[in-house]
């Protein structure tokens, strides 16, 4: 029953999408086969008068919000395939809203001192009437006992239920899709849908972001080019979420970039350098940086909010792509081209060099030329052509990084038409390579892998014999191997040692 059921909410979906001619939009009827265009023309006839409203990624945007919490996570994510759908499309997605009625502000003081097991009064000297409402949650303005005013976010009553049934919507969509159309394959629809429904399912606990935001607002604060509220541990529960009111204004009030004093080239470089320094230095991101969750103050102070969704990235990531992206600030597309091959990013079967080759005809253009100039819809078709040809797929476990980068950039330009997102970029992406890819790094790097070598040993030693490891011609062995790795590796760390010593002194005293 409930995969039928889950079709026919898939079924009432399509209905909506036909209706807002967002599923075969007239727009692309002459790259449509013939059967398809076809199948388009009839589904016209039943669309309503929306379908005339808008270009196809704004009727797309409207028919998603109307699909609930998920169908607004999966437009949120369709809005990093700029390389696919284009610049408008990717636009017209990333000013999605799901803007909601709000419910009762009772029901929500209901939900708060259930989640917190204590009266609403006990913690809150006035608990105000709603000032935002989305598809998950809504936020209250309020004041604490000591007189603090803080924002109160309350998860929507019955919300994981609605979440439970889009998720199984989305599943059997995606499984379609693989199935009927081939060509879907490259864009990994089920990986996809996967991490939406993560995504979505991560924000219903509140306690969870509540974490993202504790973190995060540590990580800000060694940098500096963003902060953000702090948590009120009190007023936190699973539905229930308190932050203190942030500062500046929202980016969505047209009046935030005319406040006195802003600067809104070091606005949009600050929002920049926060996203690349949190995923390059620490490994943890803000994954949800769009205007709705950004606040900005003079002369460039950036403030964030919403910590619902959360990036990570382990170390051989962050150093995929901080050699990509320096490999792009010094034109080396050799470089770019084997960390992709590293990576896997390409089957190994295909050139390096011919790679190279390519990505050479797309960064090349972009070169010496304002950054108005540069066309990102050309672009990125380009990237796409060229990484289509090389056999490139969706890596699931990027979704985000793709997606925040697609928004800040977005976000920057907004802000800056005149930004330059490469010599923004430049300072912390070269202050990573120095502090990672330096001769010291290296010898620390390999000081680690001898450490854990050594530790393995030890271990193993320490290990009390058994009869198979006495009787087992393979365990001297093993462990002779064992100690030959760990011999080369305290020579090379040596070797490595003396050669970063004689480099820094050369530098020292030339």
């Amino acid at each position: 029953m409930g995969s039928l059921a889950a079709f026919g909410r898939l079924l009432g979906a399509g209905a909506i999408l036909v209706r807002n001619d967002a599923l075969l939009p007239r727009e692309l009827d002459h790259l449509y086969p013939a059967r398809v265009r076809t199948l388009a023309d009839a589904l016209r006839t039943y669309a309503g008068p929306g379908a005339r409203q808008g270009r196809p990624g704004e009727r797309l945007a409207r028919s998603l919000e109307r699909l609930g919490p998920v169908g607004v996570k999966l437009g949120q994510l369709l809005s990093t395939r700029a390389d696919i759908f284009g610049a408008a499309f990717v636009e017209d997605l990333s000013h999605l809203k799901d803007k909601l009625a709000p419910f009762p502000t009772d029901a929500a003081r209901r939900e708060v001192e259930t989640a917190l097991g204590r009266p609403v009064d006990s913690l809150f000297a006035s608990f105000g009437e709603p000032v935002a409402a989305a598809s998950l949650a809504q936020a209250h303005d309020a004041v604490l006992a000591d007189g603090r005013r803080v924002a109160v976010k309350v998860l929507r009553p019955g919300v994981e239920q609605r979440v439970a049934r889009d998720a199984e919507v989305l599943t059997l969509a995606a499984r379609l899709m693989e199935r009927w159309f081939p060509l879907s394959r490259r864009l990994e629809p089920q990986a996809l849908a996967a991490t939406v429904i993560r995504a979505t399912e991560l924000e219903l606990d509140l306690r969870l972001e509540a974490a993202g935001a504790d973190e995060l607002g540590e990580v800000m604060a060694r940098d500096g080019y963003m902060s953000a509220p702090t948590v009120v541990w009190d007023g936190v529960g699973k539905r229930v979420l308190t932050l203190a009111w942030a500062e500046g204004v929202a980016l969505t009030d047209p009046s935030a970039l005319e406040q006195p004093g802003l600067e809104r080239k070091a606005v949009a470089d600050n929002l920049v350098r926060a996203f690349l320094a949190q995923a390059l230095d620490h490994g943890v991101f803000h994954a949800d940086l769009h205007e709705g969750n950004l606040f900005v103050a003079p002369p460039g102070r950036v403030i964030a909010v919403d910590f619902g969704i959360i990036g990570r990235l382990g170390p051989a990531e962050r150093r995929y792509l901080a050699e990509i992206l320096y490999g792009f600030l010094e034109r080396d597309y050799d470089k770019i081209a084997r960390v992709h091959f590293e990576a896997g990013y390409v089957p190994a079967r295909h050139s390096v060099a011919a790679f190279a080759q390519a990505l050479r005809a797309v960064g090349e253009p972009i070169f010496g030329r304002n950054a108005r100039d540069v066309s990102m819809s050309r672009l990125l078709t380009q990237l796409f052509e060229i990484t289509a040809l090389f056999d490139m797929h969706l890596r699931p476990e990027l979704v985000l990084l793709q997606k925040t980068m697609m928004t800040v950039e977005g976000v920057a330009r907004r802000i800056d038409p005149d930004h330059d997102l490469w010599a923004a970029a430049d300072p912390v992406v070269r202050r990573w390579m120095t502090r990672e890819l330096s001769p010291a790094a290296r010898v620390r790097t390999l000081a680690d892998d001898a450490t854990r070598v050594l530790r393995g040993l030890a271990r193993r030693l320490d290990e009390p014999a058994t009869p198979a490891v006495v009787v087992a011609p393979v365990a001297a062995p093993a462990l002779d191997a064992e100690a030959r790795r760990l011999a080369a590796l305290g020579w090379f760390a040596a070797g490595a040692a003396i050669a970063g010593a004689a480099f820094f002194l050369g530098v020292l005293f030339r």
